[in-house]
């Protein structure tokens, strides 16, 4: 139901999930176990995987830091986005590889979840996409900040809860489990 007239195709967005992001990572290994089987999933139903990663002083383009995380493995057709902002979309070539591949509905995992995977969710639902969160497939890191405990797990909660039952005019939002994902 996106706003998109012209497209119909589905894409599984795998966000940040680059060795530096992902190194102390929230339930690490289970939540790139779940991110393995979405990609899987959308390989196995033909619907694109795009590979997002991050760059900036502390991920250093090319940098061991900055590559993708052993456990996963892009296929060299997948197309893959570089970014310097939290959005995937800003200044960058996503909206164009979505657009060659007909995508109105993206499905995202990866990393992080306060940052990376809300700034691109929040941004495609307001470009027109329809959008689902795979909800126990993105993760964060907690920290403490001027006083503040910000706590892994609960940030992850929160963002699940903010796509029930959300949509914008002509566009909707969800979060499901691996196990529930279907393109």
């Amino acid at each position: 139901m996106s706003t998109f007239t012209d497209r119909n195709n589905s894409a599984l967005l795998v966000i940040d999930v680059q060795v530096g992001v992902m190194a102390e990572a929230f339930e690490r290994e289970s939540k790139i176990a779940n991110m393995a089987k979405a990609i899987d999933k959308a390989r196995a139903e033909g619907a694109p995987v795009i590979w997002v990663q991050h760059s900036d002083e502390e991920l250093v383009l090319e940098s061991a830091e900055w590559e993708i995380v052993s456990e996963l493995s892009p296929i060299a057709s997948e197309p893959k986005v570089r970014k310097t902002f939290r959005s995937s979309f800003v200044e960058t070539n996503l909206e164009d590889v979505l657009s060659s591949l007909g995508v109105s509905h993206i499905f995202v995992c990866g990393a992080e979840t306060n940052n990376c995977v809300r700034h691109t969710s929040h941004t495609a639902l307001e470009m027109g996409y329809d959008l689902t969160l795979i909800s126990d497939a993105h993760t964060t890191t907690g920290f403490e900040w001027n006083g503040y405990i910000v706590d892994a797990a609960r940030v992850i909660d929160e963002q699940n809860t903010n796509f029930m039952g959300y949509s914008l005019p002509g566009r909707t939002a969800q979060s499901v489990s691996v196990t529930e994902l279907s393109f």
